[in-house]
């Protein structure tokens, strides 16, 4: 069986690296099983840092689609185009793609269309808001999926009362819950932490970037009911740029903002020991969110919904939107030690991986 793993972005890979395990050990077991590693973007992304790798324990892509591009529909194009060509240069029997990006919808297209079977990974999952770009690849990809591999209890639901049946829908649990287990003994702390309680702040979605006027109103609200603590921002990119040059404006009109120290991004065994001993999270990730809840860390993510209700049912997680008044209360009671008791949800005990291989072997 030759199965070919899609990654269209950086957090794709910590999703996959526990399947490209799975799937190593079953081979050296004697098992009729192979993969290949395809990544939607060009060999020189500079956010797949060789450390990346390291970390994981897996090698880079075997093969690189070189897409690059901001429009969504052109990338779409481009990399259905691109992933034809792999194709039907490669024999696969099997397809397996990741979350929710245009470009994973742009593979399960091509996949279906070349007659080949398609696995989706962390299916299920809805913010029932269809002018979300986001919410229409994961109805697109669902829909096309002869395989779905859901996360919790409610993506299961959603998955199956869309018309999957048990033969196509699988409950294997949290694959990213594979990744933290398997390196939680390997995790190292960045040289800057000092050992004084800190918090950590990330930031990526677009909607928060664009509107700065609120983001300035909810940086405030962070500093002031973090009572001081240091507030470690490892940002990327864009939200590097919007969040310095703030910080900076908020500085000449004489607003202490000293607290919020940008770091440069980490390593994922960097971040992770970072988020692990942190006493706080404030994130608009979803990935993140999950991570804290494992780790027992409160969290508090920037969005109206999450994707992964079981952070917030039964984990760490609470949702504030945009909202900069509920972001400074909860910061507070953060800061403070107040926070809900959580648990860790059914499935997330580091076996999911294991799960799917298991059920491709014995569909084969």
């Amino acid at each position: 069986m030759n199965i070919c793993i899609v990654a269209g972005a950086r957090p794709n890979f910590m999703k996959v690296a526990p399947i490209v395990r799975a799937i190593v050990r079953a081979r050296s077991q004697g098992r009729n099983i192979d993969f290949r590693l395809v990544y939607a973007g060009r060999s020189d992304d500079s956010t797949l840092e060789k450390s990346l790798f390291d970390d994981l324990e897996i090698d880079r892509p075997d093969a690189f689609l070189g897409v690059e591009c901001e429009n969504l529909n052109e990338l779409t194009g481009q990399v259905m185009s691109a992933f034809e060509r792999y194709l039907q240069e490669n024999p696969t029997d099997v397809v397996i793609v990741v979350d929710d990006l245009a470009s994973t919808m742009a593979t399960a297209i091509v996949t279906k269309k070349q007659g080949i079977t398609l696995a989706h990974l962390v299916a299920g999952t809805r913010s029932f808001d269809i002018s979300m770009p986001k919410e229409i690849n994961r109805l697109v990809i669902d829909g096309l999926s002869d395989l779905l591999f859901t996360a919790g209890i409610g993506s299961q639901s959603t998955a199956t009362r869309e018309g999957g049946g048990q033969d196509k829908v699988y409950m294997v649990g949290n694959i990213l819950m594979d990744t933290l287990r398997y390196n939680h003994a390997r995790l190292k702390a960045p040289g800057f932490i000092t050992g004084e309680d800190y918090l950590v702040f990330t930031l990526n979605r677009k909607a928060l970037l664009a509107d700065e006027e609120n983001l300035s109103r909810m940086l405030e609200a962070i500093v002031s009911h973090a009572h001081g603590m240091t507030v470690y921002a490892p940002l990327r990119g864009k939200a590097k740029d919007v969040v310095s040059r703030l910080l900076s404006s908020m500085e000449a009109e004489g607003k202490d903002v000293s607290s919020i120290v940008m770091v440069e991004p980490l390593s994922y065994l960097e971040f992770g020991w970072l988020t692990a001993h942190a006493k706080g999270i404030v994130t608009d990730s979803g990935n993140v969110a999950e991570e804290a809840t494992f780790n027992s860390v409160p969290c508090i993510t920037l969005n109206s919904y999450t994707e992964h209700i079981e952070t917030v049912k039964v984990g760490t997680n609470v949702l504030v939107g945009e909202d900069a008044d509920a972001l400074g209360h909860y910061v507070e009671s953060m800061a403070e030690g107040y926070w809900k008791s959580s648990a860790i949800p059914d499935r997330w005990d580091g076996r999911s991986a294991e799960r799917i291989v298991q059920i491709l072997l014995e569909r084969r």
